[in-house]
């Protein structure tokens, strides 16, 4: 069996140094903000390519904090609208939710699956305050036209970065394309903890140091509480984790993108349709995702011939039950997308034999 993400070989390599990193916080006895999480923070921030880091317990408070962080600051308030892409995943929505902003969705391209920067304009009101462009799949929205579009009407831009670690584009990487990102390092990600961790990326000192605050009771000082916060940090064993992993996220990003380029070359079956990708490294394939008619069946075809495979995600936000009132929208391209997508096995693990027998088993679809 294929299994689409095999996350215990991913971590094999690391398993002697994840022993004297747990021994060393061990020995130091400080297991909540320590030396990991600082070294991890300086670490991902240089990284990105930011000025600030600031670990978090997952990656929907990460977007949550940036929310209330910009609230504190004044620059957002509640029931200010936000635009997000309708096909998300619903922790990007929920995020917004749980701020006490409105969330408007906007439908995605077919082709790249981000949100249709040519529809955005027309969603923006006077209530408009923010964008949430959601890099999914691994691969980077539009930011230039997005950054350009918020310009232009004052609106704030955040990365939702959960999938696209180590993403490029010709502005900079992902996590230095807007006033903030919020990144997950959920085990499956391209950067993946050994449990949930998460963090934001800004360049904007007074954001950086309100979300310090606030993940942390809403305190800068012990027992001295300047705001309303909560209890979201990273903790000190995950970081520890993720500063042995950081070296290689590039490598393994690598790894994907020559999967990706033997799968779109080699695959041909005209009831599959591919995913486009400029061959450029905006795209960090953190899915490789593929669209047919009959997606259930195809995915039964593939688990019969012994190959695992996902779906990112099999209903829309809209038509969720937790958002019964948003039942009577339409949104045909996201309904089109959720209907129709397939995720296949990728990794840096996967092995050639591997990829060519899932290459091999498609086109005798």
């Amino acid at each position: 069996m294929i299994k689409f993400l095999d996350l215990k070989k991913i971590n094999e390599p690391y398993e002697t140094a994840f022993q004297e990193k747990l021994k060393l916080v061990l020995e130091n006895g400080w297991y909540i903000l320590g030396n990991e999480v600082t070294r991890f923070e300086n670490n991902f921030a240089n990284y990105c390519g930011t000025k600030y880091c600031v670990g978090v317990g997952n990656g929907f408070d990460a977007l949550v904090l940036i929310f209330k962080g910009y609230m504190q600051l004044g620059k957002l308030q509640k029931g200010d609208e936000v635009i997000v892409p309708a096909n998300t995943y619903i922790a990007s929505i929920l995020s917004i939710l749980e701020a006490d902003l409105i969330p408007v969705l906007v439908e995605p391209k077919l082709e790249s699956y981000n949100i249709d920067s040519g529809l955005i304009s027309e969603k923006i009101t006077s209530k408009t305050k923010a964008i949430l462009a959601v890099h999914l799949y691994g691969q980077l929205a539009e930011m230039n036209i997005i950054n350009k579009i918020a310009n232009q009407n004052n609106l704030l831009v955040i990365e939702d970065a959960a999938q696209t670690h180590g993403a490029i584009s010709d502005f900079g990487k992902s996590g230095n394309l807007s006033n903030a990102a919020a990144f997950s390092f959920y085990p499956g990600k391209n950067l993946g903890a050994l449990g949930d961790g998460g963090a934001v990326t800004t360049n904007v000192d007074e954001l950086a140091k309100t979300i310090q605050s606030l993940r942390n009771y809403g305190s800068e000082a012990k027992y001295k509480n300047e705001y309303i916060g909560v209890n979201s940090r990273l903790d000190e064993l995950q970081a520890a984790f993720l500063n042995v992993k950081l070296p290689n996220l590039n490598a393994d990003n690598e790894k994907r993108r020559v999967i990706a380029k033997r799968y779109l070359a080699r695959i041909k079956n005209d009831k599959i349709i591919l995913p486009f990708w400029d061959l450029s490294n905006n795209h960090v394939f953190h899915l490789f995702v593929i669209r047919t008619e009959n997606r259930d069946e195809l995915q039964n075809y593939l688990l019969e011939n012994g190959i695992q495979t996902m779906i990112h995600y099999p209903i829309p936000p809209h038509k969720q039950k937790a958002f019964s009132n948003w039942s009577h929208l339409s949104f045909p391209i996201t309904e089109k997308i959720h209907n129709e997508i397939l995720s296949l096995p990728i990794s840096p693990v996967m092995t050639n034999d591997e990829v060519d027998f899932v290459i091999s088993i498609l086109n005798k679809y």
